[in-house]
């Protein structure tokens, strides 16, 4: 079995070069490279950039004008009938982005293109608030009603977009589908592991990879993330309802802790990384667009702005207006890189271990080892120690699994486009199940499938490509309705707003009259 999922591993390695070209491209030609300035730039970088700033232009920045009003319509109270509250969509597109690329994407940025890293991970952030606002308000406009639930997303309002094509609706489905199939079995490796992680501090001994423990902790993953996924995304919610802020509040607790015992050393932290932005160490490369890169892709992979990965949840949402959950999921992009991410930014860059004499064993390390690492060089006291650990070890584990669900519960949104009948959302989630039981037997096996995350590049930045261009052609609907929203005055939403069909925004008005 361990030369099987070897053998699978190394099939792999031909994905980190095709990844690291789309994402490099076109500054792996040196003709492109020599240009000046122009040159640091690749596609990736332009588009996600480049969009996020037309969009932030063209709303009035509304990612600061409305984020209060974003946080007013978070905090009401108000019962569902029909779809879920924009409260709840929140906490499932939260799900999905702080995940453990929160830990693991901010260590490796960081490792590899410095602490500089971390400031473009903000700039893309700012900007990407306007792209998430952008894409959620998509997915309102066009979600449709499928008895007491809501679907749209990506594969909807690409089908619409692209002149209500079957052939569009599909493919952008199976995109999304394939792309959260080849991410499962890493977040199923990760929970199994670090449960057992979490095992081994409380206990202080090693555990094998072989021992009953682990076997058993396997199956009930896999019987509990069958429960979830067979309960609908009215069964997933109810757990990211309780789980989400638990992980939030438990992580952002326990860094500010580290960040107030080494108050001495934030201004290390911000010299490093405002320096290191512009004038990267060579350590790290010493490449200013090595720096920007690592910034966009790791902020992308966390808050996946501009994706359109994250767009079920804002379709699945009951609101009054469809630019509500727009400015709801601009707010998950802030809570995701500007909060949880920073804080890992904190750790690791307040700990500078890499400037020591424990440097090459710390570059040696895997990213969640070099985080913990970095942690416990901020720990006064091996009992202190320990119980950071634990807790930030506990935090990546639940990261790790509303991944998990999270993804099952959009592919099955996904397929609704393809198919609504029972046998194929079935289907969809009984493959998640699966997939998600093979990352498990590589824990198990002793198997890092280290080459999963370069499929999880890959499919990112494959998502951009299809996204980003649809974004665009549905932007002056977004345009239209940000207008009748901002103006407030009573009058329902409906097609004549922005002059293109709409039928569940139709209804609704048509109820109101």
């Amino acid at each position: 079995m361990e030369h099987l999922f070897q053998a699978i591993n190394n099939i792999f390695d031909f994905v980190i070069p095709v990844s690291d070209f789309f994402w490099d491209f076109p500054t792996n030609f040196s003709w492109y490279a020599s240009i000046p300035i122009l040159g640091n730039f690749s596609l990736a970088v332009i588009l996600l950039i480049g969009s996020g700033i037309y969009f932030t232009l063209k709303t009035g920045f509304i990612q600061v004008t409305h984020f209060g009003k974003g946080i007013r319509i978070l905090a009401q109270k108000k019962r569902d009938e029909i779809g879920i509250s924009s409260l709840a969509a929140f906490f499932l597109s939260s799900a999905m982005r702080v995940g453990p690329g929160n830990i693991l994407g901010v260590t490796g940025a960081i490792a590899v293109g410095g602490p500089g890293a971390l400031f473009w991970m903000w700039v893309s952030a700012f900007f990407g608030m306007a792209t998430a606002y952008t894409e959620a308000v998509l997915a309102q406009i066009f979600k449709e009603r499928k008895k007491d639930e809501f679907v749209g997303g990506l594969p909807f309002y690409g089908k619409v977009l692209l002149g209500n094509k079957l052939w569009a609706g599909i493919a952008l489905s199976l995109m999304y589908i394939i792309y959260a199939m080849c991410c499962l079995p890493a977040q199923g490796f990760n929970v199994v592991s670090s449960i057992g992680q979490m095992v081994e501090i409380t206990t202080g001994a090693s555990l094998e990879d072989t021992s009953v423990f682990y076997y058993v902790v396997a199956l009930l993953l896999i019987a509990v993330t069958a429960y979830i996924a067979f309960g609908g995304i009215r069964k997933v919610t109810k757990v990211t309802d309780k789980v989400v802020p638990v992980m939030a509040v438990v992580y952002v607790a326990v860094v500010f802790v580290l960040i107030l015992l080494n108050l001495h050393s934030v201004p290390y932290f911000l010299g490093a990384v405002f320096g290191g932005a512009f004038t990267p160490q060579a350590i790290f490369g010493g490449v200013f667009g090595t720096v920007l890169v690592q910034g966009v892709k790791r902020g992308l992979m966390s808050n996946e702005a501009g994706q359109g990965t994250i767009t079920m949840a804002a379709g699945a949402a009951n609101t009054n207006h469809p630019c509500e959950q727009g400015c709801v999921q601009s707010i998950g992009v802030f809570l995701d890189t500007m909060v949880i991410c920073t804080l890992t930014g904190f750790v690791v860059v307040m700990a500078h271990v890499w400037t020591g004499s424990e440097a090459e064993a710390w570059f040696a390390l895997d990213r969640l080892p070099k985080f913990l690492e970095s942690a416990k060089a901020l720990t006064p006291g091996t009992a202190m120690n320990a119980v950071v650990a634990f807790l930030l070890t506990f935090c990546f584990c639940l990261f790790a699994f509303t991944c998990l669900v999270g993804m099952i519960s959009f592919s099955e949104i996904a397929a609704n486009r393809i198919s609504s009948r029972k046998r194929v959302i079935y289907t969809v989630r009984i493959i998640g199940i699966i997939i998600t039981a093979f990352g498990i037997a590589c824990s198990l096996a002793g198997i890092e499938l280290g080459n999963l995350w370069a499929i999880s590049d890959l499919g990112n930045i494959l998502i951009v490509f299809a996204n980003v261009p649809l974004l665009y052609l549905g932007a002056k609907y977004v345009f239209k309705a940000t207008s009748h929203y901002k103006k407030n005055d009573g009058s329902a939403f409906d097609s004549s707003v922005i002059g293109h069909s709409c039928p569940y925004w139709d209804e609704e008005a048509d109820k109101q009259s």
